[in-house]
């Protein structure tokens, strides 16, 4: 059992930046891979970053690739997620997500066992 817990969203200007970060418990953090999704009003959960158990391998969303850089620390149990140069669009409820398949980044959300409440993200112009 893994629980995750976000921290780090607010209200930033348009071109701003902001630093998630998600914290895990349980010893077996370093065996999941980890995802960053979104949520907006009104709009679907999208995946924004995933990264390997080892940080070996991520992946990005088009609309964040070159803005938003996912890494984790696994001495730390805790995953990041840097955003950088933010816009309206980047508006929503961010969440932490733990897959026990950690040597495949999923982009999909039912393929996440765990998940955490969530932080929010406002970018204001």
């Amino acid at each position: 059992q893994v629980q995750l817990v976000e921290s780090g969203g607010g209200l930033v200007q348009v071109g701003g930046s902001l630093r998630l970060s998600c914290a895990a418990s349980g010893r077996t953090f370093s065996l999941y891979a980890m995802g960053w999704f979104r949520q907006a009003p009104g709009k679907e959960r999208e995946i924004v970053a995933g990264i390997r158990w080892n940080g070996g391998s991520t992946y990005y969303a088009d609309s964040v690739k070159g803005r938003f850089t996912i890494s984790r620390d696994n001495g730390k149990n805790t995953v990041y997620l840097q955003m950088n140069s933010l816009n309206s669009e980047d508006t929503a409820v961010y969440y932490c997500a733990a897959t026990r398949d950690g040597g495949y980044i999923s982009i999909t959300s039912r393929e996440y066992n765990y998940w955490g409440r969530g932080t929010q993200v406002t970018v204001s112009s």
